[in-house]
């Protein structure tokens, strides 16, 4: 299996996906082969950071102290351009059906990424 290019999981600007070569799937989370069809070493892309919000979760509590900085914060589930489906930050008055782009920015002290209204 090929070396994974940087991503924001690992304090890069870019959000990465996979697709299997055999069968066609697209997933986000990385591993060793693919959840659908079980194919070994699905290709890794960087995905454009454009989509559209499925659902979102205005956060009010801070779970911990290094979010009480943040509060409120908007979660998001994101429909991404390339078929996947991600959970991000994004701004506080985002809608399911928005269409965004993602930017990241610091959150707790590590970049996120971070979705606002597509223009």
């Amino acid at each position: 299996m090929s070396e994974r290019p940087a991503d924001w999981t690992r304090g890069e600007a870019a959000i990465n996906y996979q697709t299997c070569a055999a069968c066609g799937h697209v997933q986000y989370f990385h591993r060793a082969f693919c959840a659908a069809c079980g194919a070994p070493d699905p290709r890794v892309a960087r995905a454009s950071g454009k989509g559209r919000v499925y659902a979102t979760s205005l956060v009010c509590r801070a779970a911990t102290p290094d979010t009480r900085a943040h509060v409120p914060y908007n979660i998001l589930l994101v429909d991404c351009a390339e078929g996947f489906r991600m959970m991000a930050h994004g701004e506080n008055d985002l809608a399911i059906g928005d269409d965004v782009t993602a930017s990241f920015k610091p959150f707790a002290g590590k970049p996120v990424p971070f979705f606002t209204k597509a223009k």
